[in-house]
């Protein structure tokens, strides 16, 4: 199958060919572009919950029996271990890696800008 033929201007306009290759960009930046020195702080999004079943559970067993903690020390059990096994791996991960979506926090982005300063004057 053939290409469809288009008039020659189409093809100089799509090309950019009746561009003047002297003329300056149509959108000037009002400032050089350059990194600032550091970013604003902002508050990193929680995590999803941990032991949410093993709460409901216990909080279940707790309104059955009148919010009384002996019939319910299996539940409490289970619960408090979940906490610790998820405190256990939240100290674990290490500070340095990037965070479940793919960014750095922001307290990272400053320490590294503030390590690698934008070079401002030329050579």
């Amino acid at each position: 199958m053939a290409a469809p033929a288009y008039p020659a201007w189409v093809t100089r306009w799509v090309s950019g060919q009746w561009r003047n290759k002297k003329r300056p960009p149509t959108l000037r930046p009002p400032r050089t572009l350059a990194l600032a020195d550091k970013v604003a702080n902002r508050r990193e999004q929680s995590t999803e919950a941990t032991c949410i079943t093993e709460m409901s559970v216990m909080m279940a067993c707790w309104k059955q029996n009148d919010f009384n903690d002996a019939p319910c020390a299996e539940e409490i059990r289970t619960f408090y271990d979940c906490v610790a096994k998820a405190e256990k791996e939240r100290k674990n991960q290490n500070e340095d890696t990037l965070s479940s979506r793919g960014n750095l926090p922001s307290s990272k982005v400053n320490k590294l800008l503030k390590r690698f300063p934008q070079i401002t004057r030329y050579v």
